[in-house]
């Protein structure tokens, strides 16, 4: 009889080493080897019972060690000649997030920080999936029934008979009545609570985690279900467990924000069925997450009839979004040698280089100034088209002028003080104008491809000082 031995699993990577160590020779993370046993039962198939129970008709149940899937030549694979229908979820940010919406079969891994709204989104996804006849299973490991009743009815979701609850932390009983209501998605909120009662460790750790999303992985590929998966982080802002969870899932989604404020963001950093350069906007209400479709600058235009000093308006383009988002600045009292350089959802690289220029050829004092940088709404702002609204945005701080009211900014900024052209100009003019601004700031062209839209006058800036001078 084999006996279990003693392994060390790196939480980082989810690599095995042989004795503890301090860092992990593997990915260099300090403390993160945590102690997992190995004992006879891993040598077992881990979805054995997953295969008796959704053996296909057509298999011989007298051979249960017969595979269940056959090799095939790929021109004769199921689905060839053309993409898989996805269950669109009712919630547009969402689907476009997930490129389309879920595809049949897929896991998806949802993670954020407590509070966030990962519970909300996802029941709200659910009862909308429901309410179009697709049967959906909403698994609670950390609420009752009751309580899942109960958040269902101020979000307007729990008047679907298609909807079904289930609380419960054990993997066997989940996928039993997953076997008995066939739905089409299973949610499962949390995974970190959910556990196999075969195995030695608690809910939570690392073997558990490892085993119970490896048979959900399998049970999405054998029943075509589509599995969502709710996930923790850590205080470092990574998902709890190994990184193998998220090698394992086909799309890891992360919903960032601040929990004090309305706006969400919801992230893709994986995707097998799409872009990971799409994200999806949502603001926190009392009846649950709404869609903001617009980005955040649909919340601009309430602001748009006053001048605000030090705030600047700038299009970013996000995947095949064109967002408006306001960019702030602040300049404040310092000391000579140890001035401060702060952003918030800015590039810090990006934000020194912008004030050198500043001092270098705008002729701005900063060296004793401290700056502050931001973009409001929570929303990340990396793409170099941000560089002259950033730019204004300090020189309008730091002169006490603004610019006129309903006015966007757009450009890179050289390190020669000029002004370089951006990708899809043409779409941010027309976004811009659609949500109503009426004056932009745009990089000189010397050979104008594109056309201004009615009442909406452009300022064409060659170098920096051209724009400022549009500080009134």
């Amino acid at each position: 009889m084999a006996k279990s031995r003693q392994v060390f699993l790196c939480r980082s990577c989810g690599n095995t080493q042989t004795r503890w160590m301090g860092k992990c020779p593997d990915c260099n993370a300090w403390d993160s080897l945590e102690e997992h046993r190995v004992d006879r039962s891993a040598a077992k198939d881990p979805q054995r019972g997953l295969i008796e129970s959704w053996r296909s008709p057509d298999e011989d149940p007298a051979n249960p060690d017969a595979p269940s899937n056959q090799a095939r030549p790929i021109t004769e694979a199921v689905g060839a000649g053309g993409t898989p229908n996805r269950l669109t979820t009712g919630i547009p940010e969402l689907d476009r997030v997930l490129g389309g919406g879920l595809v049949p079969g897929s896991v998806v891994l949802v993670g954020g920080d407590p509070g966030i709204g990962k519970s909300t989104l996802m029941l709200q996804a659910a009862g909308r999936m429901a309410s179009d006849k697709l049967g959906v299973l909403y698994v609670s490991s950390e609420e009752s029934a009751e309580q899942v009743r109960m958040r269902a009815a101020r979000l307007g979701v729990a008047d679907s008979p298609a909807l079904f609850v289930l609380s419960d932390t054990n993997l066997a009983r989940i996928v039993e009545q997953a076997r008995r209501v066939q739905p089409g998605v299973l949610v499962i909120d949390s995974v970190q609570m959910v556990y196999k009662a075969d195995l030695d460790a608690a809910p939570g750790s690392i073997t558990q985690l490892r085993r119970c999303c490896a048979e959900l992985v399998y049970l999405a590929k054998v029943s075509g279900v589509a599995v969502v998966l709710v996930g923790h982080v850590t205080k470092d802002g990574q998902l709890a467990g190994p990184r193998l969870l998220e090698h394992l899932v086909d799309a890891v989604l992360y919903f960032e924000g601040d929990r004090y404020h309305a706006h969400r963001v919801l992230r893709g950093v994986k995707n097998r069925f799409g872009t990971t350069l799409e994200i999806g906007i949502f603001e926190m209400t009392g009846s649950g997450l709404r869609d903001l479709p617009g980005g955040a600058g649909a919340a601009l235009l309430d602001h748009a009839g006053a001048a605000k000093v030090g705030a600047v308006v700038c299009p970013v383009l996000t995947g095949t979004r064109c967002m408006l988002v306001e960019i702030q600045a602040l300049t404040a009292t310092g000391f000579l040698g140890s001035a401060k350089r702060k952003s918030s959802g800015l590039d810090p690289n990006r934000l020194a280089m912008i004030i050198a220029v500043l001092e270098q050829h705008a002729e701005l004092r900063l060296a004793d100034r401290d700056v502050f940088a931001s973009s409001v709404g929570g929303i990340r702002v990396a793409e170099p088209a941000s560089d002259l609204a950033l730019l204004l945005a300090i020189a309008g701080a730091h002169f006490r002028r603004a610019l006129a009211p309903a006015t966007a900014v757009v450009g890179e900024v050289g390190l020669g003080g000029e002004i370089r052209m951006v990708t899809q100009l043409e779409q941010r003019i027309h976004e811009s104008a659609r949500l109503g601004y009426k004056h932009l700031i745009v990089p000189k062209s010397p050979k104008r491809t594109w056309t201004a839209p009615k009442g909406v006058s452009i300022a064409e800036c060659a170098t920096i000082g051209q724009a400022i001078e549009e500080l009134g």
